[in-house]
């Protein structure tokens, strides 16, 4: 949106009421977002060359006068685009009353629609679909990139489902499953809650004993979609609040388990709040603080292995276990410790022969510095790039939205740095990195498992830096696939 951000004038105002058509300043406002997505969409499709963004939007104004009463009457105009890039459908959509109206029909809340990506065309009710699947020429295109690229793709899930897709796309392997989606499951919040409220080890231990075997089934589920593929495990990574009930019914519940009372909960509660969470008492800062959970986590980790691997003898399975945000080689050191001793017990305890790693995440920028130091301990890297980005500019990912539009407009950025991998500043720690960790270690593999992994001209940077690997959504695997193909063939 860039190169065609709009900057807003009455003059469209008095060139629309000029040919009889009354608008107020709000209504032409709504209508200049309605087209400046038509022209990010122009713009990266190479539909046409728009030398006068102005006069293409009053033409379309003038040739779509049907919008006029959606946007007089409308809360909201929703725009259904489509996937060629062409202009959509205005919907009116009052938000007071929940509905809408198209073509003569009024719809509620909770009435199916079906919407094609591709025209844009919307469909009364819910159609019967099938899924996605890479086959015909687009198969042929898939069996072409994966010829040339070297890079491997990966992809981030926490369900089976979710890799057993991206394994239909392409994937050849795990880059990430965060675990801590696992908790949020209501078979198991109520023992995680009784764990951060719990007063000594042994209680917290009590309350991890509950969760262990539904830990242990999730890890099951994945080595049996990944057949034998890589799976990176990232141990728990957000702050305990996260986790810990804001409705007075499941405090109240909470407090009955514990046996203690509403207020002392409460109090619990109040004690996790912090000013900058994600700077705060999160990933592997949760292990040093509190051994117990790495030691189930490990136990459900290496536990599931065992029971795959023994299912299936034609399979290598294993398990990569990665720890979040490390700093200072000694956390990691420290932290592998307990991941160590717990495994191998495990691993002894049920007399078979299993390998697996331990790594970390680089997320901050310290330990990309250090990577000379933390490689000493980790069998991989793997680049958190959403952290790192936040982290190497200084911004909140959830609150940059408020002022990255002047700096698109006053040319500072001319990307979304969470979606466009900043090569010259995040990039240049992400080389440094590698530069400093492989000589130490000659056998550490390094991959990225951002948001950044499905990028493009991300991808096309991380095979010129030497990565592995990427790792992305499961629908964007396809993408990356084709992308280290483009990059390889480049880079000859």
């Amino acid at each position: 949106m860039i190169m065609n951000k709009l900057e807003f004038s009455n003059d469209l105002i008095e060139k629309v009421n000029s040919i009889g058509i009354e608008i107020s300043q709000k209504q032409a406002k709504q209508f200049y977002k309605y087209m400046e997505l038509l022209l990010e969409w122009n713009e990266k499709m190479n539909l046409t060359a728009i030398t006068d963004p102005e006069e293409v939007i009053l033409k379309h104004f003038i040739d779509s006068l049907t919008i006029i009463p959606y946007l007089k009457e409308a809360d909201t105009v929703l725009d259904i685009g489509t996937g060629a890039g062409f202009p959509g459908i205005p919907l009116k959509i009052l938000e007071e009353n929940k509905k809408f109206t198209l073509a003569g029909k009024e719809f509620h809340e909770g009435d199916y629609i079906s919407i094609d990506g591709t025209t844009g065309n919307i469909y009364d009710g819910a159609i019967k679909t099938v899924d996605a699947t890479i086959a015909g020429e687009f198969g042929r295109v898939m069996a072409w990139a994966d010829k040339y690229r070297t890079l491997k793709v990966r992809t981030n899930a926490d369900t089976p489902a979710d890799a057993k897709k991206a394994r239909e796309l392409g994937a050849e392997g795990i880059g990430l499953c965060r675990t801590e989606h696992m908790f949020f499951e209501e078979d198991r919040i109520a023992a995680f809650r009784e764990m951060i409220c719990s007063d000594t080890v042994e209680e917290r231990e009590a309350a991890l004993e509950k969760i262990l075997p539904y830990q242990q089934g999730d890890f099951e589920a994945l080595y049996e979609a990944l057949e034998g593929n890589p799976v990176t495990i990232r141990f728990l990574d957000p702050p305990l609040h996260e986790f810990v009930p804001t409705e007075e019914a499941d405090i109240e519940k909470l407090a009955k388990a514990q046996g203690k009372s509403v207020e002392t909960i409460k109090n619990i509660i109040a004690s996790l709040h912090e000013f900058n969470p994600m700077m705060g008492h999160r990933g592997c800062r949760l292990a040093v603080t509190y051994p117990e959970i790495a030691k189930m986590q490990t136990k459900a980790v290496i536990r599931a292995a065992i029971n795959v691997q023994k299912k299936h003898s034609d399979w290598t399975v294993k398990p990569e276990i990665m720890i979040p945000l490390v700093c200072e080689v000694k956390e990691l050191k420290y932290v592998k410790k307990v991941v160590v001793e717990t495994a191998d017990a495990e691993i002894a305890a049920a007399g078979v022969k299993l390998e697996y790693e331990v790594g970390t995440m680089i997320e901050i920028p310290r330990a990309a510095l250090t990577a000379d130091e933390i490689a000493t301990e980790a069998d991989f890297f793997c680049f958190g790039t959403n952290d790192l980005t936040q982290m190497t500019f200084g911004f909140s990912r959830d609150d940059a939205g408020k002022f990255l539009n002047a700096y698109y407009d006053n040319k500072i950025f001319e990307n979304d740095p969470f979606a466009k991998l900043d090569q010259t500043g995040v990039g240049k720690l992400m080389e440094t990195a590698i530069k400093l960790g492989k000589p130490v270690n000659p056998n550490l593999h390094v991959g990225i498992c951002g948001e950044h992994g499905g990028d493009p001209s991300s991808v096309e940077f991380c095979h010129k830096i030497g990565l592995d690997y990427v790792s992305c959504s499961p629908f964007r695997v396809p993408i990356a696939r084709l992308a280290a193909a483009q990059a390889a063939i480049a880079n000859r």
